[in-house]
C-alpha cells in the first residue's frame, strides 16, 4: 500500500475506532474485550481493501456494515452457552437484556436505533430484505420490552 493510502487509512481508523467500539459494545452486550476484538478485525478487513474502500462515498457506513457482519460471523462460531459479561458503566440492565437477545435481533436494534440507520441500510448490512428487517425489529423490540418489564422509556436520553 502506498504511503498516502496508508496515512489515509490511519486517519480513518483513528476517527472511526471510537464509534465502532461503542457499536461493538452494544452488539456484544457490554463485553469490552470482545468489542475490541471485533473492532480490530473490522479495521483489519478494511485495511486489506482500503485502496477500493477509500474511494466509496461513505467508508464509515461501510465500516459499520463490516462490524455487524464480523459480529454475526463470530456469533455463529461461538459456543451457545457462552454469554458476555455486563460492563457496569454502560446501563447494565439494557446491556444484559441486549445480551440475551439472539445475535440478529441485537444487530437489527443496534443498527436501527444506535446507528440510526434506515430500514433499507439495515437490510443491506444484514443481507436481508427490508420487510424482514421491519419484522425482526418489531419482534426484537417486543422481546427487549419483555425482558425490561414492558417499557424502554427509562433507557431513552432526555
Amino acid at each position: 500500500m502506498h504511503q498516502g493510502r496508508r496515512d489515509g487509512f490511519r486517519e480513518f481508523a483513528a476517527d472511526r475506532s471510537g464509534p465502532l467500539y461503542r457499536s461493538a459494545c452494544l452488539l456484544v452486550g457490554g463485553d469490552t474485550r470482545l468489542a475490541e476484538d471485533l473492532v480490530r478485525e473490522t479495521l483489519g478487513r478494511m485495511y486489506q481493501r482500503w485502496g477500493r474502500i477509500s474511494r466509496i462515498d461513505d467508508p464509515a457506513a461501510y465500516a459499520q456494515t463490516v462490524l455487524v457482519r464480523v459480529f454475526l460471523t463470530h456469533r455463529r462460531r461461538r459456543p451457545a452457552g457462552e454469554r458476555p459479561a455486563g460492563d457496569p458503566a454502560l446501563r447494565p440492565a439494557l446491556l444484559e437484556a441486549l445480551g440475551r437477545l439472539e445475535p440478529k435481533d441485537r444487530a437489527v436494534l443496534v443498527l436501527r436505533y444506535w446507528e440510526d440507520r434506515s430500514v433499507e441500510e439495515t437490510a443491506d448490512a444484514m443481507n436481508a430484505s427490508p420487510a424482514a428487517v421491519r419484522t425482526r425489529t418489531s419482534q426484537a423490540l417486543d422481546r427487549l420490552r419483555e425482558q425490561l418489564g414492558g417499557s424502554l422509556t427509562a433507557f431513552v436520553d432526555r
